[in-house]
């Protein structure tokens, strides 16, 4: 049995920014996975360093991975993880999950409203005739500066979602030799999307559709969100309680009617969700200090109406030793309340409790100034730390079931950092366990520049004396080269159409909802507007890449080539410039990166 997998899904790289080829000011871009995946190449070597023998030798597992195809879906290899190149997908309009997220019912026709996801379907299609006539692909009256689109978004977002509830399906699988926690790398981000109110760089909320579809197929009717991003989830939150609130008002419903000497209705129990995040009150989306979100983003509830909400507010620390002091003290809090949420909920069955983190990277001491410019930041140790403090929560409440979705984090280093570290505590057992010195800046440098792949440009002269020769890399860093060139297999810029295998979904009913309903926590920030029944398969599609390798961009200052730099007829721009200057896209976060 694996002790952890990790969950690819290639098509996220299609989502784009298409208005300029400048993408010099775009942090949320395609090479974040690639920072991921240089990650969790090494979280995986320093593994099988660790578990030693037991595992097998690190060779093997580089030869078990050289005789997989790219076609392959996942590769139970002698380490203890399991890696899934996934080709799960779903339609938007068509799932449960997703309708019971982002939909709501019309009063009028008593019908499940999909508006918001057709809207989005519209936004992607129409794209390129949009910026071709110098218009913005995203509407007027949603933040222009933090979302972009492009035809391509659509299989991104739908491969995304598809991906996350494949996850869900391993980890919550009765299979003992299914592994119960697993890592899902995927793009656009999701935290900050309410339920029809994108913003911050995310269009649907990937980790509440995971936690609709555990529900909804595997009868999860608790669902614990540690999220660790740097920037509050009110969109997480905002979904989290009106899916509360729902589920507190059949309750007192059902209690009416027995108090009135009437039988219950035969129902389902409803979803209960905690959230808890860690965050900078400072940064987006409370940076402008819009009231509404600061209250959002501290507010403090255990029970009260049905509603589990903890926010945790990040605070400075002059060194490392001050921080873990805030940890035991102040950050651990949220999975503190955790346990109160699981004990006070607690069923005859209390096996019906699933973990997610919704894990971004952006605090990291590693992350650009302009992304964490108040100083709000984590030592990559806390993404260890706190992910093994997580699984001893799984273990005692959840039988160990954790998902952890990647959200934000924008640096390379940030993403290789944090990933690296997040992984080791997440796939190691307990009587294992982590390394610092794996992550100092030793060694990231040279994980960084052993996955460089920059091309000269132009002419290049050959050197006056004999080059010098670079020292032989250690046998983790070839190793961990090695294992990155197999969860990077080459990108593809359009899909292919490949054959369909149909899964059966769930057959429950999805929750009423009131239209126009609010509360303090689901307030939305400026410009965002305010914030089922039939089910059908989900598809999952064969693995689809091409063989074209992706060219070099001049303006890149990562460590890897980029994808973002395709030309203008392969992504299907129009030839000639727009006749309105369109909005950039920058979080709202001060000045572009310099590094």
């Amino acid at each position: 049995m694996a002790n952890a997998s990790i969950f690819i899904q290639d098509a996220c790289y299609q989502h784009r920014y298409i208005r300029s080829r400048d993408t010099s000011l775009i942090v949320e871009r395609p090479e974040r996975l690639i920072a991921a995946k240089i990650g969790l190449a090494a979280a995986v070597i320093r593994m099988q360093e660790v578990v030693g023998k037991s595992a097998g030798d690190p060779n093997d597992l580089v030869a078990a991975l050289d005789k997989l195809t790219l076609g392959s879906r996942s590769s139970d290899i002698t380490a203890p993880i399991n890696v899934v190149h996934s080709s799960a997908t779903l339609d938007i309009l068509d799932h449960p999950a997703v309708k019971f997220t982002h939909g709501f019912p019309d009063p009028n026709t008593a019908k499940d409203s999909n508006e918001y996801l057709r809207n989005l379907k519209k936004w992607s299609e129409d794209s390129i005739e949009k910026i071709s006539k110098g218009d913005s692909e995203i509407p007027q009256g949603l933040a222009q500066g933090d979302l972009y689109l492009c035809p391509e978004s659509l299989n991104a977002i739908q491969g995304a979602l598809g991906t996350v509830c494949e996850c869900i399906d391993t980890v919550v699988d009765s299979n003992p030799s299914s592994s119960k926690r697993a890592f899902v790398a995927i793009r656009p981000p999701g935290h900050h999307c309410g339920e029809d109110t994108p913003s911050g760089f995310c269009f649907v909320n990937n980790v509440i559709v995971g936690a609709a579809h555990a529900h909804l197929k595997h009868g999860i009717h608790r669902v614990v969100i540690f999220d660790i991003d740097l920037h509050h989830g009110n969109g997480t939150q905002s979904l989290a309680w009106a899916i509360n609130e729902e589920t507190q008002r059949q309750k007192l419903e059902v209690e009416a009617r027995i108090e009135a000497g009437n039988s219950p209705p035969a129902t389902i129990p409803g979803l209960q969700i905690y959230y808890s995040s860690i965050h900078d009150i400072l940064s987006y989306p409370c940076e402008d200090g819009t009231p509404s979100m600061v209250q959002a983003a501290s507010v403090s509830i255990s029970g009260a109406h049905g509603q589990w909400i903890e926010n945790v507010h990040l605070k400075d620390h002059a060194k490392e030793g001050d921080f873990w002091g805030l940890y035991e003290e102040h950050y651990k809090k949220i999975i503190h309340k955790a346990e109160e949420f699981v004990l006070s909920t607690a069923t005859k069955n209390n096996e019906d409790v699933l973990v997610f983190i919704s894990c971004g990277f952006d605090a990291s001491e590693h992350e650009y100034a302009s992304m964490s410019r108040h100083g709000r930041k984590v030592p990559t140790n806390f993404y260890a730390q706190f992910t093994r403090d997580a699984r001893v929560f799984a273990e005692k409440h959840a039988k160990g079931r954790i998902v952890s979705v990647l959200e934000g984090g924008y640096s390379d280093r940030a993403l290789i950092s944090g990933t690296f570290a997040h992984f080791c505590a997440l796939g190691l057992s307990e009587e294992h366990t982590w390394n610092e010195t794996w992550w100092n800046k030793d060694n990231l440098d040279a994980l960084q520049n052993a996955t460089k792949t920059k091309k000269p440009r132009g002419h290049v002269s050959p050197p006056l004396s004999a080059p010098k020769t670079d020292p032989e890399p250690e046998p983790w860093l070839k190793q961990a080269v090695s294992i990155f060139q197999h969860l990077e297999p080459i990108p593809f810029k359009t899909p292919r159409k490949g054959k369909a295998i149909l899964v059966e979904p769930s057959s429950r009913t999805l929750r009423q909802r009131k239209v126009g309903s609010s509360s303090p926590a689901s307030a939305k920030s400026k410009p965002e507007k305010s914030q089922g029944k039939k089910t059908e398969p989900v598809v999952i599609t064969e693995s689809t890449r091409s063989d074209g390798q992706a060219e070099d961009s001049d303006s890149s200052t990562e460590s890897f080539s980029t994808l973002s730099s395709m030309s203008d007829s392969d992504a299907g721009l129009p030839i000639s410039a727009p006749s309105k200057k369109l909005p950039r896209v920058i979080l709202k976060l001060g000045p572009p990166p310099n590094s």
